[in-house]
C-alpha cells in the first residue's frame, strides 16, 4: 500500500532534490520532558589530529543511517505524543545532536545535556539529588566506544541512557554503569552465534579481523576466549586502522592481507565498522587475495560503502549475522511526507523561526547536510534500515516516565520526575512497541536474536537473504547457501583432525588449539583423560608405538637354552675335558723329569684351580641373586690366584738361578720342594683378605636396569665400588706382572728346556685378555656383559694351557726321548756359575 506513496514521493523529491530545505530544524522540539538524542549525522572528521584549540570539530560527509535513525527517534516520540494512553497530557520534546562517530564529538552535546535546566552552566554541588538536568534521558549514541566515555558521565547523574547500537560486553557492567541501557544485543550473543555458525560448517582454522576501536577489539577479545572452549583455533588476530587517512594505515592493511595468505585459512570472522571493513576489502581486492568465507557482522554487511565496491563478489562468500529488528509500520511513509514537508516554503519558515528561537543559547544540530539531501538519496538505505532499536529505546524511557509520573490510561498527573527517578521503572515491567513484549535483563540489555544473512548476488545484483536465525540456538538452511567452491558446497578450514587412539595432539606453533596428531612413542600411552599428550609408563612395564596401555617387562639375563649359552657351555666343556687330560697326564708323569722341572705337584694345584675357574662360568648363566653377584668377581680371582701363585714361585725359583746364582744355594730351597707350598698359601691368603675387603667395602648387587632394553628388565650384578674390584683384581694382576718380569728375558740354549717361556707368554695373554674384559666390562648394560666375563675365563684358561701345558703334553706324549733329567737339569742356564774366588 505504501509503495505507490514512496514512489510518488520519490519523483517528487528528486525533481526539488537542487532546493535546500529545512530538514536540520527538525532535530529539536520542546516539550514537557526533553530527551536528548546523540546520532552520527556525518563522518571523518575535518583536521581533528591537527586541532590546537577547543574549537568546533565537524564532518565531511552525511552518514545517511545516522539521519534515519534520528528520524526514528522523532517519529517514536510523535507517535507516543498522539497517544492517548501512553503519557496522555504529557508531551516529549527532544533535542537531537551530531557525534560524527568521535568522543572529541560527542562530549560537547554530551555536556549540554548535563547542564541545569534553562542554563548552560553544570553545579559542582555535594548532592545532586534535586539537580534537575536539560534532559530526562538521553538515546545513543550508537558507537561502544562512545557509549564508553558518555555512560560515566550520565552515570554519575544517573541519568537513564539507552543506546541503540552500541554492543560491547564492558557496557553490561551494571556496578560501573548504571544508568546505562540498551536495545541491541551485547557482543557475548553475537560472539556466540559466530561460535556456532563455525561449528555447524566445521571450520575450526579461521582468522579474526576487527577494527582498532572498542567494537573490533573488545568483539575479537571475546570471541578468542570463546573460540577456544569449542576447539576453534584462530590462526591470527588483525587490527584495522580507524584513521585511514594516517600514511601507515596503507602498510597495516597490507600487512593484514599478507598475514592471510600465510596462514592459508579460508575463514576470517571481521569485527569492523562499515569505513575499516571497506578498506580492508578493497585492498584484498587490489592485492589479489583469494576467495574466502567472511563472516560478518551488521556494523558492515548492510552498509552500502562495502556493498558497492567495485568488484566485490571476487572476495568470496560473505555470511553474518544481523539483529532481529522487526519493521517499524508506518516508519517509511513518514519519512516520504517529512522529506515532502521540509522542501515547502511555508513548512520550512515556521521550522527555521521556531529553531532559531529555540536554540538561541544553545548548541546547533551540526547537520548543515541534513538540508541538501533528497528522499531519493536515502531510498535504499531505507528499505533496510534498523530503525526498531531506536524506536525501542523511546519507548523504554516513555513506559519508565509513565510509572515514574503514576499515570493512568486517560491522563498524567502533572508532577516533578528527576532522571534517576526513572531507573526502577526502567528495570522493572516489560514494554510493548508495535506489538512485540520487550524487557532489560540483569545487565540492562534485550537479546532480540539474530539474522543468518548471505550475500546473494545474481545478475550483478545483491540481494541479503536471510538463510537462519538464532536465538540461544541456531537454525542454518543450508541449501540456501551458495559458496564460491566449484561445487557450491562449504569449503574446509580445518587445522587438526580427530586423533585416533595412540595418538597425541601435538601442537603447531603458537596456536593452543592446533595440532597435528602424532603416534605416542615407545614407553609411552594415550589417555582419553589427557589427550594432549602421551604419559609414561611405569618403570616396571613398556608399551609399543601408539599404544593405549602398558604391558609389563620380562626379565633379561643370559637363559640356559639360548643359543650362544649353548656355545658357551660347549667351549666350557672342550676346556675342562682338556684340562683333566692334562691333569691326568701330568699326573701319570708326576716323577717325570719335565713335571718335576715344571713345578711336580704344584702343576695338578694349578690345573685343579683353572678347573674350578672354568666351573665357576656357571655363575653368569641363568637368573642373578645377590649372593651370586656378590662371589662371582671373588671366585674368579681367587682360582686364577691359586694357578698364578704355582707360576710366581717357579718364576721367584729361576730368578734365583738366573740372576743371583751366588744367593741360589741359600733360598732356592724356600721356593722348591714342600716350602714352595707356603708360598702358594700365603699367596692364596692375601688374596682372601683383599676379598674379604671387597665384601666389607661394597660388594656387587643385583640391579633392576629398566633403560638399556626397550621391552625387557635386565637383570645384572651391578659393580657397587670399583676401588674394591680393582684390588681384588689388581692383586693378581701384580702377581702376573712380577711373574712376568722374572721370565721375559730368561735365555737357555738350544740343548736345555726354556720353562720361563711358557710363563712369559702365559701372561701376556692374561694382560691382553684383561685389557679387552676391562674396556667391555666396564661399557656393557646388557646380557653380553656376562659373556664377556666366560669369554674372558675361557680365553684365559685356554691361553695358559696353550702356552704352558700343552706344549708340555707334546714332549710327554710324542718327545719321550727328551724326557730325561739331563735335558730338564739346569735347563734354565746350562751349568750354574762357579763362584769366582
Amino acid at each position: 500500500i505504501m509503495v505507490p506513496d514512496l514512489l510518488l514521493c520519490l519523483s517528487f523529491g528528486y525533481a526539488a532534490a537542487l532546493k535546500p530545505t529545512c530538514l536540520s530544524a527538525q532535530l529539536h522540539s520542546p516539550g514537557d520532558y526533553i530527551i536528548g538524542g546523540l546520532f552520527p549525522f556525518g563522518v571523518d572528521t575535518v583536521n581533528l589530529t591537527a586541532r590546537s584549540e577547543p574549537t568546533l570539530v565537524g564532518c565531511k560527509r552525511l552518514f545517511v543511517n545516522g539521519l534515519l535513525w534520528a528520524l526514528g527517534m522523532k517519529f517514536a516520540i510523535e507517535q507516543i505524543n498522539n497517544s492517548t494512553s501512553l503519557l496522555p497530557g504529557v508531551k516529549l520534546g527532544y533535542n537531537m545532536y551530531d557525534t560524527c562517530f568521535e568522543p572529541v564529538v560527542a562530549l560537547q552535546p554530551s555536556l549540554l545535556f548535563l547542564t541545569r535546566n534553562g542554563t548552560r552552566g553544570i553545579g559542582a554541588l555535594r548532592n545532586y539529588t534535586d539537580y534537575q538536568p536539560r534532559v530526562t534521558a538521553v538515546i545513543g549514541p550508537h558507537k561502544s566506544d562512545l557509549c564508553l566515555i558518555t555512560a560515566k558521565l550520565f552515570s554519575f547523574f544517573l541519568i537513564p541512557q539507552v543506546s541503540y547500537g552500541a554492543s560491547s560486553e564492558q557496557l553490561s557492567n551494571t556496578e560501573r554503569y548504571p544508568s546505562f541501557y540498551r536495545t541491541v544485543p551485547s557482543d557475548k550473543n553475537l560472539v556466540e552465534a559466530v561460535v556456532l555458525l563455525l561449528n555447524k560448517f566445521g571450520w575450526n582454522w579461521i582468522g579474526t579481523i576487527g577494527s582498532d576501536d572498542e567494537y573490533g577489539r573488545g568483539a575479537q577479545g571475546l570471541f578468542s576466549s570463546t573460540a577456544g572452549n569449542h576447539s576453534i583455533c584462530i590462526a591470527f588476530e588483525g587490527l584495522i586502522p580507524t584513521d585511514l587517512a594516517d600514511p601507515k594505515a596503507k602498510t597495516q592493511l597490507e600487512d593484514i592481507i599478507r598475514l592471510i595468505n600465510n596462514s592459508k585459512v579460508n575463514i576470517i570472522v571481521l569485527f569492523a565498522f562499515s569505513q575499516p571493513a571497506q578498506a580492508l576489502l578493497e585492498h584484498s581486492i587490489r592485492m589479489g587475495l583469494s576467495k574466502k568465507v567472511w563472516i560478518g557482522t551488521e556494523a558492515w554487511m548492510l552498509a552500502d560503502t562495502a556493498a558497492s565496491i567495485p568488484n566485490i563478489q571476487s572476495i568470496g562468500t560473505v555470511l553474518g549475522f544481523i539483529m532481529k529488528a522487526g519493521i517499524v509500520p508506518g516508519f517509511q511513509k513518514y519519512v516520504a511526507d517529512l522529506f515532502t514537508s521540509v522542501q515547502q516554503d511555508e513548512f520550512c519558515q515556521e521550522s527555521r523561526e521556531f529553531h532559531q528561537f529555540m536554540n538561541s543559547d544553545v548548541l546547533d544540530s551540526h547537520c548543515e547536510q541534513c538540508d541538501h539531501i533528497s528522499l531519493q538519496d536515502v531510498s535504499s538505505t531505507l528499505s533496510r534500515a534498523q530503525v526498531q532499536p531506536v524506536v525501542v529505546a523511546v519507548y523504554s524511557v516513555a513506559y519508565a516516565l509513565h510509572r515514574a509520573l503514576g499515570c493512568t490510561h486517560q491522563a498524567c498527573p502533572r508532577a516533578s520526575v528527576r532522571s534517576w527517578q526513572l531507573l526502577p521503572f526502567m528495570n522493572t515491567l516489560p514494554f510493548e512497541v508495535n506489538g512485540q513484549s520487550f524487557r532489560f535483563d540483569q545487565s540492562h540489555d534485550t537479546n532480540t536474536g539474530y539474522k543468518l544473512i548471505f550475500w546473494s548476488w545474481k545478475n550483478g545484483t545483491l540481494t541479503y537473504l536471510p538463510v537462519g536465525d538464532y536465538e540461544e540456538s541456531l537454525y542454518i538452511n543450508k541449501s540456501q547457501v551458495r559458496f564460491h567452491t566449484a561445487d557450491q558446497k562449504e569449503p574446509t578450514s580445518a587445522c587438526f583432525r580427530h586423533c585416533k587412539p595412540g595418538q597425541f595432539r601435538q601442537l603447531k606453533g603458537f596456536h593452543l588449539c592446533c595440532y597435528d596428531c602424532t603416534d605416542c612413542p615407545e614407553n609411552t600411552f594415550w589417555s582419553p583423560k589427557d589427550s594432549s599428550t602421551c604419559s609414561p609408563c611405569p618403570e616396571h612395564q613398556w608399551s609399543p608405538v601408539r599404544s593405549t596401555r602398558c604391558y609389563d617387562r620380562s626379565e633379561r639375563y643370559l637363559f640356559w637354552n639360548e643359543p650362544l649359552t649353548i656355545a658357551l657351555l660347549t667351549l666350557m666343556a672342550i676346556t675342562i675335558s682338556l684340562t683333566c687330560s692334562i691333569a691326568v697326564l701330568f699326573l701319570k708323569s708326576l716323577k717325570t723329569p719335565l713335571v718335576q722341572a715344571s713345578g711336580g705337584e704344584r702343576n695338578l694345584f694349578a690345573l685343579s684351580t683353572l678347573m674350578l675357574l672354568c666351573l665357576s662360568c656357571s655363575l653368569y648363566i641363568g637368573k642373578p641373586s645377590n649372593d651370586l653377584c656378590m662371589i662371582q668377581q671373588m671366585v674368579y680371582a681367587l682360582c686364577l690366584s691359586g694357578c698364578f701363585s704355582t707360576f710366581f714361585v717357579k718364576s721367584l725359583e729361576i730368578t734365583l738361578v738366573t740372576e743371583f746364582p751366588r744367593c741360589a744355594p741359600t733360598f732356592l730351597h724356600w721356593v722348591t720342594q714342600r716350602r714352595a707350598w707356603l708360598l702358594v698359601a700365603l699367596c692364596l691368603l692375601t688374596e682372601c683378605v683383599f676379598c674379604s675387603c671387597s665384601l666389607h667395602l661394597a660388594p656387587d648387587s643385583l640391579v633392576s636396569d629398566y633403560k638399556s632394553l626397550p621391552t625387557e628388565v635386565l637383570l645384572v650384578c651391578h659393580t657397587e665400588s670399583w676401588f674394591a674390584f680393582a684390588l681384588v683384581h689388581g692383586y693378581n694382576g701384580c702377581l702376573a706382572s712380577v711373574c712376568f718380569l722374572c721370565t721375559f728375558m730368561v735365555q737357555t740354549s738350544g740343548k736345555k728346556y726354556n720353562i720361563a717361556r711358557g710363563i712369559t707368554f702365559a701372561i701376556l695373554i692374561y694382560f691382553i685378555t684383561s685389557i679387552f674384559f676391562i674396556a667391555f666390562f666396564t661399557t656393557l648394560k646388557t646380557v653380553l656383559r656376562s659373556v664377556t666375563q666366560i669369554c674372558t675365563t675361557l680365553t684365559t684358561i685356554l691361553g695358559i694351557l696353550g702356552t704352558y701345558y700343552i706344549p708340555k703334553c707334546y714332549i710327554i706324549l710324542f718327545k719321550p726321548d727328551l724326557n730325561t733329567v739331563d735335558y730338564f737339569q739346569y735347563s734354565i742356564k746350562e751349568e750354574p756359575e762357579e763362584d769366582s774366588m
